[in-house]
């Protein structure tokens, strides 16, 4: 037989073997549609953010396939975290983040939910806090707002949409950085907090200046200050907490991560897509009309920010009781 008819049939051979075995070439990712799971009901911020991210993603073309919006609400995110936690290693699945309830959920050991389930992947900006007062309030100003919350300790109260949330742990920098002691009731929502400000039942909210911002363009709430970097291009009125003279920073930041353990390859083609999304014209348009800090964090500088929050974060807890010293 020829040398070169003989390379031939054994090379048919191989190909007709991998045929009957069901052998098939590797599929590029993605090679079906992608799951996005969300942990709250539908209409939340959370889930406004990730619908856009799918939207974004299908008219820029920026995968081949589309994702599926799944609500997985409950257990304050640990719904949605347990079932990504049960994925590991599967990339067509992906996380609408929270970073509060990712960091929460963290702290809370009979969960099993540490950041070692997650391979986050990317962060878009933070949806920051504020402190804001109805537009009548006596408190003209940050200084004033906290000089009464010092002279009278507890006289003040703001209301927030849930004892261990992000406003709850803007209220708990604000103390431990001013002095200042301050009262909180907890509602259903932002948006009852905010309506509880608007009726004088509640001093101030210190829930999201994006919950805030449409009743303090129609003049009925005023922002005293919002815990950002800088001032927003938006709100150029209204001082940072820091400029202020307090150092903090807080704001509920959204992103995207995939189960532990997926394939690099995958995760790369995922962040590169997100990061192209967040350059989208839709995106910054979003951000710009809702107030977010756009701040933008790869998957390597999102793991260290998470890392880097994750201790300040079990400070907060301890102190509001939630978890044991």
């Amino acid at each position: 037989m020829h040398p070169c008819f003989r390379r031939s049939t054994i090379a048919l051979a191989a190909v007709t073997g991998a045929l009957a075995s069901g052998a098939a070439p590797a599929q590029p990712f993605p090679g079906k549609p992608i799951e996005m799971v969300i942990h709250t009901n539908p209409g939340g911020g959370q889930d406004v953010f990730g619908r856009l991210l799918a939207d974004i993603s299908l008219r820029e073309k920026l995968l081949p396939q589309p994702f599926n919006i799944v609500n997985r609400p409950g257990g304050s995110g640990a719904v949605a975290s347990t079932f990504m936690k049960g994925k590991r290693g599967d990339p067509y699945y992906l996380l609408s983040v929270s970073t509060t309830i990712v960091l929460t959920a963290a702290h809370r050991p009979e969960l099993g939910l540490g950041l070692d389930i997650y391979t986050p992947l990317a962060l878009f900006g933070f949806d920051l806090q504020s402190v804001t007062v109805p537009v009548d309030s006596k408190f003209k100003n940050f200084k004033e707002l906290i000089d009464e919350a010092k002279r009278a300790p507890d006289s003040i109260i703001a209301g927030i949409a849930s004892a261990t949330g992000t406003a709850r742990l803007f209220l708990y920098h604000l103390e431990k950085e001013t002095g200042a002691k301050f009262k909180y009731v907890s509602f259903k929502s932002g948006s009852d907090a905010m309506t509880a400000v608007l009726g004088n039942h509640v001093h101030l909210t210190t829930e999201n200046v994006s919950e805030v911002y449409g009743a303090v363009e129609a003049k009925k709430l005023r922002i005293l200050a919002v815990p950002a970097q800088q001032r927003l291009a938006g709100l150029s009125e209204v001082p940072t907490v820091r400029e202020l003279g307090y150092n903090i920073h807080v704001g509920g930041g959204r992103g995207f991560a995939m189960p532990a353990g997926v394939p690099k390859e995958a995760a790369a083609t995922m962040e590169a897509a997100l990061a192209r999304a967040h350059k989208s014209a839709p995106w910054q348009d979003y951000a710009s009309k809702n107030m977010y800090e756009n701040t933008y964090m790869g998957s390597t500088e999102f793991s260290k920010y998470l890392a880097a929050r994750l201790p300040e974060m079990g400070d907060f807890m301890v102190a509001v009781g939630i978890k044991k010293p």
